[in-house]
């Protein structure tokens, strides 16, 4: 008896999972010009056609993992801005989740090397490049919004609200550097130690 059309479509989701799975653990670790799509269906334990039946290119994959990455991270910074919550403790939620996430998701510390990959390399597509200048931006304006409302308020440090920002997620994109190269022996550090450069003390 052949297979139920339920089953087939759980079949071709778990192969673009995979596909999507290795591809993202390859170009962060080499980059895209490096991967080969016979590395991908190795990875994901497919035949280099079965890749092909799925995405057109190693590029379509790259652009794909781009604008997923950029869409969860901006999903989350407007759920994060939304909370009736102060500046300061949106911060510690942030810093705090991020952090977490670190230490226990891998492929958290693979996307976040995999989106630095993309943004410096000359392989990049247009495409990936496209969606990162439009919609890239969220995150550093949503922490720089709420980094200069914490300011407003007292309780987070006094400067370049967009400068702390960026130290802000190259805190995070440093430490995912870590993570990568440690595996399971990275420890995220304390959010409290983190915090100290942006709240105010006794805050």
């Amino acid at each position: 008896m052949g297979r139920s059309v339920e089953s087939n479509r759980r079949i071709r989701s778990e192969r673009h999972q995979a596909i999507l799975a290795a591809s993202l653990d390859l170009f962060a670790s080499r980059g895209l010009a490096a991967t080969k799509v016979a590395d991908i269906a190795e990875a994901a334990a497919i035949s280099p056609g079965l890749v092909y039946h799925y995405f057109s290119s190693k590029g379509d994959i790259f652009v794909l993992l781009v604008d997923r990455a950029i869409s969860r991270l901006n999903e989350a910074a407007a759920e994060l801005e939304a909370l009736a919550i102060s500046p300061a403790d949106k911060l510690r939620l942030a810093l705090g989740g991020l952090l977490k996430n670190l230490e226990e998701s891998e492929d958290a510390a693979r996307t976040h090397l995999f989106m630095a990959q993309a943004a410096v390399s000359e392989a990049t597509p247009e495409a990936a490049r496209v969606v990162m200048t439009t919609r890239g931006r969220l995150p550093y304006d949503t922490i720089e919004r709420i980094i200069r409302a914490g300011q407003d308020a007292g309780t987070v440090q006094t400067g370049d609200a967009g400068a702390m920002a960026q130290l802000f997620w190259s805190t995070i994109k440093g430490l995912a550097l870590h993570r990568a190269v440690d595996g399971e022996n990275y420890r995220s550090p304390e959010p409290a130690v983190l915090l100290r450069m942006f709240l105010v003390e006794g805050d």
